[in-house]
């Protein structure tokens, strides 16, 4: 009886999250649309080739797009690259906009840099970052873009409230038994890849209730939240990772990757494999969100 006591209490404390996932229809309205149409043009552009060791392509499409920006330029493997931000704030929201090699990475992670962008143009109270070298050999090493960033910023002092990292956001799918997981989770979610997940490690289960909180206040748009071990498989593998190193609070916001895109890490990650108005939607949801972040820690 304790035994079972105790993991029930451990699997309450890893998926209890506040308010409910919302289930009802998704009926897109003109500015949805329109934000859908910006959203693919920006994916269509960046997934035009691959962005692994050629990285400016990519990174002088961001800074057009953003207009005012910042670089952070540092060597790596023989070469320059740069991190590009803009905007201001304590709530940093982030997303690397390297490939593997021979991907074009549309989901992974053209999708997560177009919302940024669309984010950006919003005037919110926020630091907007796209990051250079996410993807293996630079993943969880000193050469990771964010981790360059995070250590920067903690070497300066920066208060860094809560920082958002957007890890593909693109892929959606209505059928039972497109949506699968790393146990044991799998028991406790939907079989369906319809929705948008927060995730972070224990340490970050605050700002993953704080952040699904706010998006279910404001997006009619399903969504799931976990706050799980950070040796479960996917629960570190974004730039958040670089952030929870360095000791900030950090959450990554993401389509599940794997765990739903079949076309995860392959040259068949293309830009007609997603769907714009579902990630529409999802980018009003978290401007909203990124408000109230915000708002708390004025």
């Amino acid at each position: 009886m304790a035994v079972g006591a105790l993991v029930a209490a451990t699997l309450w404390y890893i998926v209890a999250m506040p308010g409910s996932a919302y289930r009802g229809p998704l009926d897109f309205t003109a500015d949805e649309k329109a934000l859908a149409t910006r959203l693919r043009t920006h994916v269509e552009a960046l997934a035009a080739g691959e962005r692994n060791v050629d990285l400016e392509r990519a990174a002088r499409y961001i800074e057009q797009q953003l207009g005012k920006t910042t670089a952070q330029a540092f060597r790596s493997a023989g070469r320059t690259v740069r991190n590009i931000e803009a905007g201001a704030g304590s709530v940093v929201v982030g997303a690397h906009y390297d490939s593997v090699p021979g991907c074009p990475g549309a989901d992974d992670n053209a999708s997560g840099v177009a919302v940024l962008i669309e984010l950006a143009r919003m005037a919110l109270p926020a630091r907007f970052v796209a990051f250079a070298n996410e993807e293996m050999p630079y993943f969880e090493t000193d050469e990771m873009g964010s981790q360059v960033w995070a250590r920067d910023a903690r070497r300066r002092g920066e208060r860094i409230s809560a920082m958002l990292s957007l890890e593909m956001l693109g892929y959606y799918r209505d059928a039972p038994g497109t949506q699968h997981y790393p146990p044991p989770l799998g028991w406790l979610y939907p079989e369906r890849a319809d929705f948008i997940a927060f995730v972070g490690d224990l340490g970050a289960r605050r700002l993953v209730r704080r952040a699904i909180a706010a998006f279910r206040r404001h997006a009619k748009f399903p969504s799931e939240g976990v706050a799980a071990p950070a040796f479960i498989a996917g629960v570190t593998w974004s730039d958040h990772w670089s952030f929870r190193s360095q000791g900030y609070a950090a959450i990554m916001i993401t389509d599940t990757a794997f765990n739903r895109y079949p076309h995860y890490h392959r040259p068949s990650d293309t830009p007609e494999k997603l769907d714009y108005l579902r990630m529409a939607r999802v980018t009003l949801g978290l401007a909203a969100l990124i408000k109230e972040l915000a708002n708390e820690n004025r």
